[in-house]
């Protein structure tokens, strides 16, 4: 993949997953003795679903922008 043809939203997505990668990493790094796998789980489980909304929304607005282009 070049990082350098991405969309402005494709980065901005790109750029949300490796930030949740290093917040998933920094809480694993900081878990309890036999907690990090719950604690992983739990994180990648609340960003995941974050992640899915903005793309799910992204998409959408692009997809908005896109037909009112067509009708003017």
């Amino acid at each position: 993949m070049d990082l350098e043809k991405l969309t402005a939203e494709e980065r901005l997505i790109a750029e949300q997953a490796v930030l949740n990668f290093r917040s998933l990493n920094k809480a694993c790094d900081n878990a309890k003795d036999g907690t990090v796998l719950a604690v992983a789980e739990r994180l990648a489980l609340i960003q995941g679903r974050k992640l899915i909304q903005q793309t799910l929304q992204t998409s959408l607005e692009l997809q908005a922008r896109a037909i009112e282009k067509k009708v003017k």
